[in-house]
């Protein structure tokens, strides 16, 4: 039994990661070094770092959920997580890929409301879940103020 939760851990952390593989694909390049772009702006480097820890929490607390009722993934908190996870994969390739500023704004606000649905749903499982979702929730409102600032300048 201890196995397979390890193995249902690790399963969640890799599913995580998959969409920051996906993300990696569209690097910012020098398409986004040309645009305006606000002050607060991270430099390159910060995503990089700050991406990897996000994924290996929202694993954590995925698989939190999912632990107590293995058997199933029919549950709502989980299909959000989906939702929202496509959600994240999808949001650099319309930015940084198609340098569709607009409809990425759109796209990360959408994110944005799956995840705070998610980390809500989380909450009510596992009050772990929810809280490991904190940093996630927060991380993305800050892109989305970004994706704005950077609409709103170019």
């Amino acid at each position: 039994m201890r196995s397979k939760k390890i193995i249902g851990l690790i399963g969640w952390i890799v599913l995580c990661s998959l969409a920051g593989i996906i993300a990696a694909q569209f690097d910012p390049g020098p398409w986004y070094e040309m645009l305006q772009k606000p002050y607060w702006t991270p430099p390159n480097w910060v995503p990089a770092l700050v991406w990897p820890i996000l994924y290996v929490l929202m694993g954590i607390a995925a698989w939190l959920v999912w632990k107590r009722r293995p058997l199933t993934l029919n549950k709502p908190a989980l299909n959000w997580f989906i939702l929202q996870l496509v959600l994240n994969a999808i949001w650099p390739w319309l930015f940084f890929g198609m340098h569709y500023i607009a409809t990425a704004l759109a796209e990360i606000l959408l994110l944005w409301i799956a995840i705070l649905f998610t980390s809500f749903l989380f909450w009510h499982e596992d009050r772990r879940a929810g809280i490991l979702m904190i940093p996630y929730i927060l991380w993305v409102s800050y892109a989305s103020a970004l994706t704005f600032a950077v609409w709103q300048l170019n």
